[in-house]
């Protein structure tokens, strides 16, 4: 695999709505591959396609405390119930140094498609939701900077 240029806020890609997988082939399998790849280099939670320049409907998101526990695939998302309220501390790949608190839902329910086209439904709540969440607003051109308050550098 390899390992690809995170796209940077300020790039017009990232404003852009994603557009619904269709084909789970090769190609599909290589860009997931590729985004694993560029995610633990960078040493991240989660990472969307259009972070690295694929306007393509899915994320990958870190399941547990580190990439050892395993990563889940996200093809064609969709949030279809959420409950409770966290807020929490956010940074992203696509904002180098600079951290925001977020509201988001404590609990979510979501259905997905695997690499292989196969429909799942995965239950999350705490920091794995709030990890969903914060990729899956990127598939349709929202940034956590929208949401943040108290922008701050990170230290």
């Amino acid at each position: 695999m390899a390992i690809r240029q995170i796209v940077k806020l300020g790039d017009d890609v990232l404003r852009k709505k994603s557009f619904e997988v269709t084909d789970f082939g090769s190609k599909t399998h290589q860009l997931l591959g590729d985004m694993y790849d560029t995610l633990v280099k960078a040493d991240g939670a989660g990472l969307a396609a259009v972070q690295v320049g694929v306007l393509r409907r899915m994320f990958i998101v870190i399941a547990g405390e580190s990439v050892k526990d395993g990563v889940i695939e996200f093809i064609n998302p969709e949030i279809i119930s959420s409950s409770g309220e966290q807020d929490g501390t956010e940074g992203c790949l696509s904002v180098p140094n600079k951290w925001g608190e977020v509201k988001r839902p404590y609990k979510l329910t979501i259905k997905f498609q695997d690499r292989y086209g196969k429909h799942q439904k995965l239950k999350a709540e705490g920091f794995l939701a709030r990890a969903i969440c914060h990729e899956y607003d990127h598939l349709d051109g929202v940034v956590y900077i929208d949401k943040a308050r108290d922008i701050r550098e990170k230290q």
